[in-house]
């Protein structure tokens, strides 16, 4: 399995460093300069672990910031923080906000950073062993979606959903054929918007697994209920 890291760092040189030092030992690597940028990309697609510096260009506590968005999407994923800050101050509010490891720039080398990495994989993999638990996929003819990952498949196919999208599908296909409220909807999503927004989500949602499959007909609209997963 290829492990997805996520670093954000706003030195470039740094940035390319870390980023070399990583993908030379088999990793999939997307760097990012500042908070937004990070963001942004984590509502499309989550990685498995996320490097984050604190201080991002005028932003002191950018890194914190990405960290409490990152814990409000997934409380698993592994989360370090790489910064120039040592303080011990600093490092308690990091290990409270969620962080799984708090290094320090100056004590941390090209070679020791790969290594601690694989070292936390390899923890969080034991730890999915003791617990006999694996990431929750749901399979439905074509489709299949990974939970853990908050990605969605169409004929073995990706499909580019926001997380506020796969929200919406997940809740549909937990149980097919039961009609889900647009309040249901919007709590499973975790946002409060207006029945049209909802339709226009589910709408997006449509059209981007007819992008791959024009005949897809799979969610239903049930007139003055909501809507429906077809089995």
């Amino acid at each position: 399995m290829t492990y997805r890291i996520a670093l954000v760092e706003d030195d470039e040189m740094l940035r390319a460093n870390y980023s070399q030092a990583l993908k030379r030992e088999g990793y999939m690597v997307s760097s990012y300069a500042g908070r937004q940028e990070a963001l942004d990309a984590f509502a499309l697609q989550l990685p498995d672990l996320a490097i984050l510096d604190i201080m991002l260009h005028d932003e002191m506590e950018g890194g914190f910031e990405i960290c409490r968005e990152l814990r409000q999407l997934s409380p698993t994923i592994p989360i370090i923080f790489l910064t120039a800050r040592d303080s011990d101050l600093d490092k308690v509010s990091g290990l409270r906000l969620g962080a799984w490891d708090y290094l320090t720039k100056n004590t941390t080398t090209l070679d020791f950073l790969p290594v601690r990495i694989s070292a936390l994989f390899k923890m969080l993999e034991a730890l999915r062993g003791a617990t006999g638990s694996s990431e929750h996929v749901i399979t439905a003819g074509k489709l299949r979606i990974e939970e853990e990952r908050k990605q969605v498949y169409w004929d073995n196919r990706l499909l580019n959903l926001t997380l506020t999208e796969f929200w919406l599908l997940f809740s549909l296909v937990r149980r097919p054929g039961h009609v889900k409220s647009h309040e249901q909807l919007m709590e499973s999503a975790n946002v409060v918007v207006t029945n049209n927004a909802i339709a226009a989500h589910i709408r997006r949602i449509r059209e981007k697994f007819r992008e791959i499959d024009p005949t897809f007909d799979a969610i239903r609209a049930e007139y003055g209920m909501g809507y429906r997963w077809l089995e």
